[in-house]
């Protein structure tokens, strides 16, 4: 059995993506001293979209919002509730998630699983359900541990354009 101390060592595990998220986020967090500096400030990846003005919709911590094009003052406030998300937790959204999925199961299902499928069956089913969301969570916490260190450097040139200015 792998000890959790073992997979803080693995390159790939889920710790080390989380903390490569949350330290990424804290140094920004560090580094942003007026975060509404960010207002207004496109990132370079929508520039790169072609600055489309869509709305998009986006899911976060079983939490819905829409937000028209990000700047980087929104990409700071999202990453930082992720960060939040991830180091206290989401009980809320499991709460909602839970009367979600009894709502979409309706009465007659059991723990969430039909009478008639197998033990086995869900079991299996888990599996490939826990190893598609933890490629998934790695892949979201890569681009946003991206998103976090854009945002960094695009503050630091910023504020230098802004202190160079000054003087």
């Amino acid at each position: 059995m792998m000890q959790i101390s073992d997979s803080y060592n693995q390159k790939h595990s889920l710790f080390n993506a989380m903390n490569r998220f949350i330290g990424a986020v804290n140094n920004m967090d560090q580094t942003v001293m007026v975060p509404s500096l960010l207002r207004d400030v496109p990132l370079d990846s929508e520039e790169e979209d072609g600055g489309k003005d869509t709305v998009q919709h986006h899911h976060t911590a079983a939490r819905y919002f829409t937000a028209p094009r990000r700047d980087m003052h929104s990409y700071y406030v999202l990453l930082k509730s992720i960060r939040n998300d991830i180091e206290w937790g989401v009980l809320q959204g499991e709460d909602r998630l839970k009367k979600d999925k009894l709502a979409v199961n309706g009465p007659g299902v059991e723990g969430g699983r039909p009478e008639d499928q197998p033990e086995a069956e869900e079991e299996e089913d888990l599996q490939q359900q826990f190893h598609f969301h933890l490629c998934g969570l790695h892949t979201v916490l890569a681009k946003l541990t991206r998103k976090a260190h854009v945002l960094t450097n695009r503050y630091k040139e910023e504020i230098g354009g802004f202190a160079s200015w000054a003087h």
